[in-house]
């Protein structure tokens, strides 16, 4: 989802005054052309107040449709992203502001399509300029009618563009574990990826993501930052992090850190957490090069089969891959056939 392409939601004024300045050029730039020709000053001034009404329907036309093809369309988003927006922005809040949006510009067409018949229907040369200014001022309050709908979308482009692009149809591993137990640097050894490390907690600003590539193809990697608080209590990068796991990961890798900088008694029970969603999962032991108790790290390898060695690790997400993403050649063939259409 190209999230970071959504265009900057500006105020109405902004948009009024961009329409308004392109009509005023344009019609400084007709005056003379017309003032070539044998036109009477009367119908002059009408086909300068017209050409100005239809830049700014023009202007803001063009503002408004660009805004909406910028955003996605919700009923089209993936469960991911769709439960994102729900819980982040608010589903049909989103589909109110887009929604007032249109209705904005159509309404705009239709008063300019009005007062372009007037104008192009009266005599009275002091009414040209009379209905150009009930034009411009019935546009400015349809335009200010959806103020607090324009605030709403810049503050859904914001949360959207820090999104993580996680792609559909990839074999996708999220690697969970608490904080600062080596999930991070495990992914940049298994992948090409280089996320921010550091030595202390919470270093992941989101769901860092890597691709395991093998055979010609690419596996996807989560590095999924929070502990799995209550859903209501957690914030918004660990809210990105349960839905990717709920809604993306197809296998876990759960990290114990051994050196209990968590106590252990806790790292468990987030392992029991984690098996709730019913998903593979893969134990990993990371930090066994580090000064601690031999002992206790290899009870926690013998009680959850959990397996020390990157490359180990890695040929064993391979394997895992190979078997739950497996496709039926007739489902193949019926999406390749889908593509072409």
């Amino acid at each position: 989802m190209a999230f970071a392409n959504i265009v900057k939601v500006e105020k109405p004024d902004f948009y009024l005054k961009t329409a308004f300045t392109r009509a005023n050029k344009v019609a400084s730039l007709l005056r003379p052309k017309i003032k070539l020709k044998n036109v009477s000053t009367f119908d002059k001034s009408k086909k300068i107040e017209i050409e100005k009404i239809s830049v700014v329907k023009e202007a803001l036309t063009e503002s408004f449709n660009k805004l909406l093809k910028s955003f996605p369309m919700v009923d089209q988003l993936t469960p991911f992203y769709n439960d994102l927006v729900k819980y982040t922005i608010g589903t049909d809040d989103l589909r109110n502001a887009l929604g007032a949006v249109n209705w904005a510009k159509k309404k705009i067409s239709e008063i300019c399509s009005i007062y372009t018949v007037k104008i192009r229907k009266t005599e009275d040369s002091r009414k040209i300029n009379n209905y150009r200014n009930e034009c411009y001022g019935r546009i400015s309050s349809v335009a200010k009618q959806i103020k607090k709908y324009l605030e709403l979308l810049e503050e859904a482009r914001k949360s959207m563009k820090d999104f993580p692009p996680i792609k559909s149809g990839l074999f996708t591993v999220a690697i969970v574990g608490f904080p600062n137990v080596g999930k991070t640097t495990l992914l940049r050894k298994l992948s090409k990826s280089k996320p921010e490390v550091a030595e202390y907690p919470f270093t992941s600003k989101g769901v860092n993501i890597g691709y395991l590539e093998y055979d010609g193809k690419k596996m996807q990697l989560l590095d999924t930052p929070g502990t799995l608080n209550r859903f209501e209590k957690m914030n918004v990068i660990e809210m990105h992090a349960y839905l990717a796991m709920r809604h993306c990961a197809e296998l876990f890798v759960y990290v114990f850190d051994p050196t209990e900088q968590y106590p252990m008694e806790l790292q468990q029970e987030l392992c029991r957490n984690v098996r709730k969603f019913d998903r593979p999962m893969i134990c990993y032991v990371s930090k066994m090069d580090m000064n601690m108790d031999k002992e206790d790290a290899d009870k926690i390898v013998k009680k959850y089969n959990a397996i020390v060695s990157i490359d180990e690790l890695k040929k064993i997400l391979i394997e895992k891959c190979k078997e739950l993403h497996k496709e039926p050649e007739a489902k193949k063939e019926e999406t390749e056939d889908d593509n072409l259409e």
